[in-house]
């Protein structure tokens, strides 16, 4: 990748509908050469998808949770289910494995209280669970989907 793949990639992810002509003007490259590097980005991963990004008022998931999760359990098949139990909850938009005291943490999206709370019991009747704990968002203060580029390993021959 070189400093034209970085140009392509900051333009998409603040704007995947752009269209090609439009990106490669700003990149300052044809169309067809633009066309393959974004066809290369998708084919080698870089580019996962692309998406819509909804408001949550708009689809009633006004109120975010991080739930920090501890289990006694470490083992790989547990690890397996749990992750299979996530799975079926679309209200959990974020999962990770973390390090130090908690073991995991959700990122949960739900209309109001009372359906996290449904959410919470569903949750602990599909799995066994040592503690959870929640804290749930006053404010959104910064949010972004865009991933930071100037850490990216660029090719010293091209572009």
């Amino acid at each position: 990748m070189d400093r034209l793949d970085r140009k392509i990639l900051r333009l998409l992810q603040e704007d995947s509908t752009l269209a090609v002509a439009e990106v490669a003007k700003k990149v300052g490259l044809s169309t067809t050469p633009c066309w393959r590097r974004i066809q290369k980005l998708e084919e080698d991963g870089v580019i996962r998808r692309r998406v819509a990004l909804l408001d949550p008022v708009a689809v009633n998931t006004r109120v975010t949770a991080f739930v920090s999760i501890r289990t006694n359990s470490h083992s790989q098949e547990w690890l397996k289910r749990f992750s299979e139990v996530i799975a079926d909850f679309p209200e959990v938009i974020e999962f990770y494995r973390m390090s130090g005291d908690v073991d995991y943490l959700l990122r949960v999206v739900v209309p109001d209280i009372a359906a996290y709370d449904a959410f919470y019991k569903r949750l602990i009747g599909k799995i066994e669970i040592r503690d959870v704990s929640s804290a749930f968002a006053m404010e959104q203060i910064k949010y972004t989907t865009e991933l930071p580029l100037d850490y990216m390993v660029l090719s010293k021959d091209s572009g």
